[in-house]
């Protein structure tokens, strides 16, 4: 899905951005890290333009602390540990930031937790990192995420697939944190309710052709392909060559290939027996409220991770207001507004959040994605729909559970 982003766009987004005020002792800085290149180039923007509604809901209903406003600097992950790295010492050492939205993959988040944000003690949310590698950090309760584990997810697939008669399949999985995560819990679900895999094989991002592999999954005689892979990277590449030889009959993703850019290039009509998973919002008036003011915007409110995108960008501005601007208090802060019991704070409800803190009350965040109450790994439980490609885009035709 190679997003068709501007120049101009491009030059916006990476050339320091700040969303800039008059200087102010209050004002506090954010970085928002996201794939802007590489394999969620198309996923990209809506997660950021997501995390900058969030920050326009806060400065337009009066900005943090007495009378400061939040500014943000983003930075280009591309999916990459060493960019990633590269990106996020950026934002701590030269743009100071007090805490990170982002970044967005598995593998990204891993490399910048451990080399930057954790040793410097700065908060991290991210809204798409779902490898259950990141469970496994040890890191000082400083990394947490607006979106479940792949562990749900994997099993979650597994589950649903069987239930769909889908009983003998094989897996392609691309070797990184994000795909093996998923693949792992896949197949440790999927053999245990009943199911059999007829070839589970890892590859390499990057290749020209991948028709050998899918060559040697098919020997296993499933008439099911599924691909833990990236819908604007070599997921689109083997998804293609696995129409164009005939390998399988149909193919199911996870939400790294949910991604517009499979059927702009592959075509709707040759999708017909594709599938994918994904994270959806849990719905309530929170959720609706986003859909509003997202869509208001100018944007798809049903982009995959813009509902924990948002809630992640808001999540770190709450924390902060409840830290009184004081990086050591964040992770604390940030436990503190998404747990109950206090007063229920909607999608976009700032000013409200704000004169409660100042009150000294409680309060519970009700994200766009649903309720955030973290664990003591700093998860959240989620909640899966199973689409099917439907015209330009995708439509849920079940829950997942």
């Amino acid at each position: 899905m190679k997003s068709k982003i501007t120049a101009g766009l491009v030059a916006s987004l990476l050339g320091a951005v700040l969303f800039t005020a008059p200087a102010h002792a209050q004002n506090q800085r954010i970085a928002l890290l996201s794939g802007i290149s590489g394999p969620i180039a198309a996923m990209a923007p809506a997660m950021l333009e997501a995390m900058q509604l969030a920050v326009r809901h806060v400065n337009e209903q009066g900005g943090i602390g007495n009378g400061g406003r939040l500014e943000f600097v983003i930075g280009d992950d591309a999916c990459n540990p060493q960019n990633a790295t590269d990106a996020a010492t950026k934002a701590v050492n030269i743009d100071r930031v007090i805490g990170m939205v982002g970044p967005a993959c598995s593998g990204a988040v891993i490399a910048a937790a451990n080399s930057v944000t954790i040793p410097a003690g700065v908060l991290m949310i991210t809204s798409s990192g779902t490898s259950p590698q990141i469970t496994k950090l040890n890191d000082r309760d400083l990394v947490f995420r607006t979106v479940p584990s792949d562990d749900y997810q994997g099993r979650a697939l597994a589950r649903t697939l069987k239930e769909r008669g889908m009983d003998k399949v094989a897996v392609a999985y691309v070797n990184n944190d994000y795909g093996k995560g998923l693949a792992d819990a896949f197949k440790d679900e999927f053999e245990s309710v009943g199911g059999t895999l007829a070839g589970f094989s890892g590859h390499e991002a990057g290749k020209a052709s991948y028709r050998s592999d899918l060559a040697q999954l098919a020997r296993g005689g499933a008439d099911t392909l599924v691909v833990f892979d990236y819908g604007d990277g070599s997921g689109l590449t083997i998804l293609r060559q696995a129409l164009e030889n005939n390998f399988f009959k149909n193919f199911v993703g996870a939400d790294g290939m949910k991604s517009d850019a499979v059927i702009r290039e592959l075509g709707a009509d040759n999708l017909k027996t594709f599938f994918t998973s994904a994270p959806v919002g849990e719905a309530s008036a929170s959720l609706d409220a986003f859909n509003q003011a997202f869509a208001a915007a100018g944007h798809d409110p049903n982009a995959i991770f813009a509902t924990t995108s948002y809630d992640a960008a808001f999540l770190m501005a709450l924390a902060i207001e409840k830290a009184g601007g004081d990086r050591a208090k964040l992770s604390e802060a940030l436990r503190s507004v998404s747990t109950e019991p206090g007063e229920p704070i909607m999608v976009g409800e700032w000013a409200k959040a704000k004169q409660l803190i100042a009150e000294g009350k409680d309060i519970n965040y009700k994200g766009a994605a649903g309720d955030h109450a973290f664990d003591e790994n700093g998860d959240v439980p989620g909640n899966y729909s199973f689409f099917k490609v439907s015209g330009t885009t995708y439509e849920a035709i079940a829950e997942m559970h």
